[in-house]
């Protein structure tokens, strides 16, 4: 078979023993994930014509207000997953706490944790614009046999076994890591099914596009406002392309396949940053490493931050690797 004309089922199965732990509990977390995400994207792209758009008037644990669609995504992948007792426990970043998830016999014999973003950029889903859902995957860490702690969901990123993002834009996309390299899956939406469209993602080492909200500018540190006058002076291959779209999984993706860096750092009016560690950064800093570029915090590798809280935020740089490298070497000198 033709690599291209794969299916994602296809590829799941042929790639089965490259797992850690190849018992087919993560394959089938891939599988829910992919049904949950059509079930979305059918619901995102009717999401003019039905009364599922706004706000709901309830905010998440963020402080942000809640948009309709955020609620139902959010229910979707949980139900899917907890369905499927695959899993052993749910973080969202809609959810204040965890959700620890029994067998139907009761028990608490499942060996994974996810903890995801169940719609990304969802302050676009009035404009239309490309939303996305991204997860991560950890094996559990306490006892098998007893309830998750959260130990289990406060892992550095380099624990992950598995990351990913679907993005729902002109087409929909699967695109995920198990830590041998980044495969993305482009859904057929006549028959329903994701086939294998982008093998082996790679980011380019080097990139012309910057995405940040430069509407913040003066509100960054000296580093990362050094850093963009550097990209908008013109010398050798500069100046660089400014996109900013507001959701990360659609910027992320063009920088991946482009490439660029995107910077969400630390400022006066996010003196932690904005991004969440558990549900943004890790994971796309996965699928960043296993694509040959880099995520760090300005200073440091992302995967190896150890976690202290469900809904830490933390600044983020990541994408083609001498850009990152470049960014780095300005916030180092702006201290």
């Amino acid at each position: 078979m033709e690599e291209r004309n794969k299916t994602l089922g296809e590829f799941i199965i042929e790639n089965q023993k490259a797992f850690q732990y190849s018992s087919g509990e993560l394959s089938r977390i891939i599988n829910s994930i992919r049904l949950a995400a059509k079930v979305v994207n059918y619901k995102v792209n009717k999401a003019g014509l039905v009364d599922i758009i706004g706000a709901v008037g309830e905010q998440n644990v963020q402080g942000e207000d809640q948009q309709k669609l955020d609620v139902y995504a959010n229910e979707v992948f949980i139900q899917t997953l907890i369905n499927r007792e695959i899993v052993c426990g749910i973080a969202s970043e809609e959810n204040d706490e965890y959700i620890t998830v029994k067998g139907s016999d009761n028990s608490n014999n499942n060996k994974y944790v996810i903890l995801m973003d169940p719609l990304d950029g969802s302050s676009n889903i009035d404009v239309n614009v490309s939303l996305g859902t991204i997860f991560s995957v950890f094996r559990r860490i306490t006892p098998i046999g007893t309830p998750v702690t959260s130990e289990d969901f406060l892992q550095p990123g380099v624990n992950q076994v598995a990351a990913g993002y679907v993005i729902y834009g002109t087409s929909t996309m699967l695109v995920y890591t198990t830590g041998h390299g980044v495969n993305g899956f482009t859904l057929n939406p006549a028959i329903g099914t994701f086939y294998l469209s982008h093998p082996n993602m790679k980011f380019p080492k080097d990139g012309n596009i910057y995405s940040v909200n430069e509407g913040n500018y003066v509100h960054f540190p000296q580093g990362v406002k050094n850093y963009i006058k550097y990209c908008q002076r013109e010398e050798e291959d500069r100046p660089y392309t400014s996109r900013y779209i507001g959701s990360l999984v659609s910027d992320f993706h063009r920088n991946m396949i482009k490439g660029g860096i995107y910077l969400y750092p630390t400022s006066s009016k996010a003196p932690k940053g904005k991004l969440r560690l558990m549900y943004e950064c890790n994971p796309m800093a996965f699928i960043a490493e296993q694509a040959g570029g880099k995520a760090t915090d300005g200073f440091g590798r992302i995967m190896e931050i150890q976690p202290t809280e469900l809904h830490q935020r933390v600044p983020f740089f990541c994408g083609s690797i001498n850009m990152v490298e470049k960014a780095e070497e300005f916030m180092k000198e702006g201290e």
